[in-house]
């Protein structure tokens, strides 16, 4: 009898082991269809931005001064939309990182998903339809001290995937915003307000950049929504 018990319960592992190699074997298979067809697995999320009181103590920190001058700005001095790898330049890996049901070409433009604009709550299922935003704008940047930098900080700023500095936005929202600082533009939903400060000054508070007086009283606004 202990012998047909030891028989019984060697079947019944061999039969979980087969189960789990056949479960195991069908999600590497599943993945590996989800990746030949350019379909993203899983959606990947933007930076997570500062909590409101480091934000606020960031804001606190950036150095005081007026806007500089635009004399000899040029978006060409911020090289951007450069290579990321996978075959997809920065436009398409923010495209892929904050739509949903992304499905891309083996050159990674997109050719299905829907993204959501969080400035104005706009969905889109048209690339076409949507901007990559620079949270900090590149002219912005240039009056608030990238005029100084190297060329290669500048390209550094106008691809940065580390921190919120990029986002998938309504086309023509983004084309409104142009090259304003939050005391001149802030996104139509107020709800956003207080990500889209903490996400503002932790760029500006990377790269070691300038805020005027009325800008930083904007963002210390919005902060105090959060």
């Amino acid at each position: 009898m202990a012998h047909k018990h030891r028989t019984a319960l060697t079947l019944y592992a061999r039969r979980r082991w087969s189960a789990l190699i056949g479960t195991l074997a069908a999600a590497v298979c599943g993945l590996l269809i989800a990746l030949t067809m350019g379909a993203s697995p899983a959606a990947a999320e933007p930076p997570t931005p500062p909590s409101a009181s480091e934000a606020t103590t960031m804001l606190g920190g950036l150095s005081e001064k007026a806007e500089g001058s635009m004399d000899g700005y040029s978006r060409e001095k911020f090289p951007h939309w450069i290579d990321q790898g996978d075959n997809c330049d920065t436009r398409e890996a923010v495209l892929k990182r904050d739509g949903e049901g992304v499905e891309t070409g083996s050159d990674c433009y997109p050719t299905k998903g829907t993204w959501k604009s969080p400035y104005d709550g706009g969905s889109w299922t048209k690339p076409s339809d949507v901007d990559i935003d620079h949270i900090v704008p590149l002219a912005e940047s240039w009056r608030s001290g990238a005029s100084d930098w190297s060329q290669d900080k500048r390209q550094e700023l106008a691809n940065n995937l580390k921190i919120a500095q990029l986002m998938a936005v309504t086309d023509n929202v983004n084309q409104e915003k142009g090259d304003k600082d939050p005391a001149k533009w802030m996104p139509s939903e107020s709800g956003y307000h207080c990500t889209y400060a903490r996400m503002w000054v932790w760029v500006k508070h990377t790269y070691g950049m300038t805020a005027d007086s009325e800008e930083k009283a904007a963002l210390k606004k919005a902060l105090g929504t959060c």
